[in-house]
């Protein structure tokens, strides 16, 4: 269950670990919270209502879109300093997408009304809201367009590669399990896990358990086309 604080001396240590005063003018003015979230908790559903900004200052949280059938899509793993809500907030929508605590999560709390009577009229603010809003855009965009126009290979020896640089998307795509793989790049795991046993069978990958090895990183630079999620 949710548990919040509004504590000023852990307030004050979350906001200086991530450098608030650039990120908002005058923030010790603000009724900030802290919001701790238990592993596998939900923190935003889907069709609701939002309340207000999370910036994410620990943990790792699950991302991810469903339809009417009740299939999910998973989008993105996150971990500080991701924002949830700005979306929704720009747009005047419901909440699009779910997330959901991995490990367990804190946020800093900003509610619905003093973003819209304060904070929309701070510059610091707003340009933090267009690089989390520009960043999620390129992102998506880029997934988007591999996951419909390249083939299941490509889009795995692409997957394999974006991970091994580390860069930020490469980090929140990075996981060991076969399903999350499958989902992140737009196939169904069966179809994944015959396309590892063909790259096994050419050498150019090692499935072991919760791991998938590279043998030949050029070889799946050359079978990527040059592709990255990034």
């Amino acid at each position: 269950m949710m548990k919040f604080t509004q504590d000023q001396d852990i307030l004050l240590r979350y906001m200086s670990q991530i450098n608030i005063d650039q990120i908002i003018s005058q923030p010790e003015s603000l009724p900030f919270q802290l919001r701790i979230y238990e592993r596998n908790e939900v923190i935003l559903k889907e069709g609701d209502s939002l309340d207000g900004l999370y910036f994410q200052v620990d943990g790792r949280t699950r991302v991810t879109s469903s339809v009417e059938t009740g299939k999910a899509l998973l989008l993105r793993f996150c971990h500080p300093l991701a924002v949830f809500g700005d979306v929704e907030l720009i747009q005047k929508v419901v909440i699009q997408s779910q997330v959901e605590a991995v490990t367990q999560t804190s946020f800093l709390f900003i509610n619905k009304h003093t973003i819209e009577t304060h904070l929309m009229r701070d510059y610091l603010f707003l340009i933090e809201l267009s690089k989390h809003l520009s960043y999620k855009l390129q992102t998506c965009t880029t997934a988007s367009r591999i996951n419909l126009l390249a083939t299941v290979e490509e889009r795995l020896a692409s997957y394999l590669l974006t991970t091994r640089l580390q860069n930020e998307f490469g980090k929140e795509i990075q996981t060991p399990h076969i399903h999350e793989i499958a989902s992140l790049i737009g196939t169904t795991p069966r179809h994944l896990n015959r396309v590892i046993q063909k790259l096994s069978e050419e050498n150019m990958l090692k499935k072991e358990k919760r791991k998938i090895l590279v043998l030949d990183w050029e070889r799946l630079d050359v079978l990527s086309n040059g592709l990255r999620y990034e």
